[in-house]
């Protein structure tokens, strides 16, 4: 189990490489965000994003699971404040093959409540010519292993 104390400014949190699939794509924009280019592989190519590309939520859904495999799933984590910003920088289309990394940018423990610590993470998702597709920076509020008290 990783606690606040085991996240400091600097660590790396590499993620598996996930293979882009047009029926995930398709399904998840027909649940969440049912926009032609989502949906169909010739209104995809029609846009300007160039084919049958994953919505921009679907992107940050799929970064969420890669940071929950690579270190969020064997954490204390409380929960997330909110998400400073969030950049889709390039399409994510089918057959991509997505990697990426959180780094920590900076933790503190609250000022509030004593058994917590924010950690503030900057990560980003790149495809398989290492283009970053999204970048973000957000906070995670992490439980102390010793709960904040100190002898």
């Amino acid at each position: 189990m990783l606690y606040f104390e085991d996240f400091t400014p600097g660590r790396r949190f590499d993620y598996r490489p996930i293979a882009i699939r047009a029926a995930d794509i398709i399904a998840f924009a027909s649940e969440f965000d049912p926009q032609p280019m989502h949906l169909d592989e010739e209104a995809g190519r029609r846009s300007i994003l160039g084919g049958l590309s994953a919505s921009g939520w679907h992107t940050s859904a799929i970064g969420m699971r890669m940071m929950i495999d690579a270190f969020l799933g064997r954490s204390a984590s409380q929960g997330s404040p909110g998400i400073d910003f969030m950049d889709w920088k390039k399409p994510v289309l089918a057959g991509d093959v997505l990697s990426g990394f959180s780094l920590v940018m900076e933790s503190r423990p609250s000022t509030s409540r004593a058994g917590i610590g924010f950690v503030k993470f900057r990560s980003e998702l790149t495809n398989q010519r290492r283009e970053a597709v999204a970048v973000s920076e957000a906070s995670i509020i992490i439980r102390r292993r010793d709960g904040g008290m100190r002898p």
